[in-house]
């Protein structure tokens, strides 16, 4: 089987014509659900586009970092089962800022803030594949269409739904006509490649707002609380009751100097089933000592005996942490922590992702929180997205009381790759 049949094999109806319509317009965007095959069938597209596009100007791919390029884009393509014998005509090292795709150079560019259309200003584009372009500034956006100067220059982006009000969707969607744009929106149903279980499983894993993007492949805007999902009866468990923890993954650490800092112990639990757990929490706040702030020395002395009360040889419950992810803006703490023989790492702090991890596992009842979290416990149900924010387009949650939110946050997403295989293995 060549490389166009085995492609066209797994293709739905929906998919094909997105890929000879595609080139109906300057700009093809491909939006909806997860899983619904909207990058694999745009860089079929890309492809297509690559080999035709104009010898003058450059061809780039631009997403949100170098790594998420790589992770959502090449390893797409440099895999033999889904782009067969084409593999063979891409050339790429992870972390390049470039590659050779077909014969042509490409270069890759990360955009993850307002500064960084300043990486294209100046250049002259003739073909652009655009990554996740909800996430991406619409300074860089804007930027990036002026580059599209040379006659037959196009340019092909994908992304998951945001808000109804997020720029994309009201400047370039609803205006597609004006602005030489196509649409196509997928669900998961336009992805031959899916069994109906993979799909009811898929629908189990979301709620709320993310149901509505992730699945129904939606615009809509975020409101209400972040966790609506939160049940107690569920979800909290008492400390003496917990089951056996095999591992202990990590502890987050949202820091603060005025404001509180909270430490989340996650561990995984020795189950046949393993559910995710927050453990114990640490915290110190000014409103509780007086109005008292302390040094960076001494919340790492008290955080340091909290920790050994964990693990230590007496009264230990739990192993020690694989790791200890900080706020990414806490290099003062982290480095008073290295100062004192404990070694941290900054959390990823990619915060729409982190709430979608922490509601997915809330909502199929992986993840449980024992009563001694107290802050976290006082802020779960207090968490709401910002309306203000979601009017403008932008999700954004309320900067109130959310130091437990955070800290669970990054303990979760900085240990997807430790916990997700075995968490989720056995939920068909």
């Amino acid at each position: 089987m060549d490389a166009l049949t085995q492609l066209q094999s797994i293709m739905s109806r929906a998919q094909l014509l997105s890929v000879a319509d595609s080139t109906k317009a300057k700009i093809a965007l491909w939006s909806g659900a997860v899983r619904s095959g909207k990058t694999f069938i745009s860089l079929f597209a890309f492809l297509f586009a690559i080999l035709k596009a104009p010898r003058t100007g450059n061809i780039i791919i631009v997403g949100r970092t170098l790594d998420t390029i790589n992770g959502n884009i090449f390893s797409l393509l440099t895999n033999p089962e889904i782009f067969g014998a084409l593999t063979k005509y891409i050339k790429y090292t992870p972390g390049a800022k470039s590659a050779v795709i077909l014969g042509r150079v490409v270069h890759l560019y990360g955009a993850n803030d307002a500064s960084s259309e300043a990486k294209i200003r100046g250049l002259t584009v003739c073909l652009a594949y655009v990554d996740e372009a909800t996430i991406l500034p619409e300074s860089f956006w804007k930027m990036l269409v002026t580059r599209l100067s040379v006659d037959g220059a196009r340019m092909l982006a994908t992304t998951n739904p945001g808000s109804k009000n997020h720029w994309l969707r009201k400047e370039w969607i609803l205006k597609a006509r004006e602005k030489n744009l196509i649409h196509f929106a997928f669900t998961m149903n336009d992805n031959p490649s899916l069994s109906e279980q993979f799909k009811t499983e898929m629908r189990a894993s979301f709620t709320g707002v993310f149901y509505q993007r992730f699945i129904e492949g939606k615009w809509t805007n975020a409101a209400g609380a972040v966790y609506s999902m939160w049940d107690e009866r569920r979800h909290l468990v008492k400390h003496a009751d917990l089951p056996p923890i095999a591992r202990t993954l990590a502890i987050g650490m949202d820091y603060g100097t005025t404001n509180t800092t909270v430490a989340l112990l996650l561990g995984l639990t020795d189950e046949p089933q393993p559910r995710l757990v927050l453990v114990d929490e640490w915290h110190y706040t000014s409103a509780e000592h007086h109005g008292e702030t302390i040094p960076d020395v001494e919340l790492s002395r008290r955080f340091r005996e909290w920790l050994k009360s964990k693990h230590g040889p007496e009264g230990a419950y739990v192993p020690y942490p694989e790791f200890i992810f900080l706020d990414p803006s806490a290099a003062s703490m982290r480095a008073q922590l290295h100062a004192d023989q404990i070694t941290s790492w900054a959390a990823d702090n990619a915060v729409l992702d982190g709430i979608a991890d922490v509601a997915n596992l809330l909502a199929q009842g992986k993840l449980i929180v024992s009563d001694r979290c107290e802050l976290f416990l006082a802020e779960v149900t207090e968490y709401e997205w910002d309306e203000k924010a979601s009017d403008e387009g932008r999700d954004e949650v309320v900067k109130r009381d959310d130091h437990a939110m955070d800290a669970a946050r990054y303990a979760i997403r900085s240990t997807i790759a430790q916990w997700q295989h075995e968490v989720y293995a056995l939920a068909a």
